[in-house]
């Protein structure tokens, strides 16, 4: 039986571990995986985290070929926000407060969707990388 397909973000980061302790600090993830260079533990060379069932994986910059091959940026070095990672969660309203506590950059804070269904607000983590954190689950229905 083929494997269920799943959609994992990936995302670049150049303080990778600092990333890695805001995202569980301020969003909820959980350490799953975080793999460092055996030369030197402040470079990521492949972590998981989970919130629930999701799941993104991140690296920390560095010169690889990869890197060029696949044109990868982070948001600062690409000049602006490459995508917005979106999270269906119960409570954006507490996840908010969490979230500006521990220093992410509100965009637009709680609020009732306009066209759509459910409560929502935006931030950017400490890096530039825009999240929206919202009820509304497109998959539920």
């Amino acid at each position: 039986m083929p494997a269920k397909p799943y959609i994992i973000p990936c995302l670049l980061y150049r303080d990778a571990p600092a990333a890695i302790e805001f995202l569980c600090n301020a969003f909820g993830f959980e350490q799953r995986e975080v793999h460092v260079d055996p030369n030197d533990a402040s470079i990521v060379v492949h972590a998981e985290l989970t919130l629930g069932d999701a799941m993104i994986m991140l690296s920390s910059q560095r010169a690889d070929p990869g890197r060029e091959k696949y044109r990868f940026r982070t948001p600062q070095e690409a000049g602006g926000v490459t995508a917005c990672i979106c999270v269906a969660i119960d409570d954006p309203d507490a996840h908010h407060a969490r979230a500006k506590a521990a220093g992410a950059v509100i965009v637009t804070p709680p609020h009732d969707n306009a066209g759509y269904p459910g409560r929502s607000y935006n931030c950017f983590d400490g890096e530039g990388h825009n999240w929206d954190f919202s009820t509304y689950d497109p998959l539920a229905g």
